[in-house]
């Protein structure tokens, strides 16, 4: 997670955020971008890990990231979600990691 850290205080660029081409680059989809945000507003973005869907929650206060979280959705009833434990947030950064990286670079670029 320290390799996100950088993006912390970075405006996110919202046009950047709704390309859904460009998105699908990075193998992303958007679930949820605010237009314009609100001064304390979440992005929802969603990629895929194992066959499961991850949420990609960028929080951002007067358009800045403040948090981002990774979560499992519930396949059930996609509004639910569940933290990825340790082992397997490790094992999803080793395999998307380099990826989201690009997709954060893109976005607040």
């Amino acid at each position: 997670m320290e390799r996100f850290r950088r993006y912390f205080e970075r405006e996110v660029n919202v046009e950047r955020a709704k390309d859904a081409v460009r998105l699908a680059d990075f193998g992303v989809r958007g679930r949820y971008v605010p237009d314009p945000p609100e001064d304390y507003d979440e992005f929802e973005f969603t990629t895929e890990f194992e066959g499961r869907e991850v949420l990609i929650m960028v929080t951002v206060a007067r358009g800045r990231i403040q948090r981002i979280l990774f979560t499992l959705i519930d396949p059930e009833d996609p509004e639910l979600t569940r933290p990825l434990d340790e082992a397997r947030l490790r094992e999803f950064l080793a395999a998307r990691g380099n990826r989201l990286v690009e997709f954060f670079e893109y976005v607040t670029g």
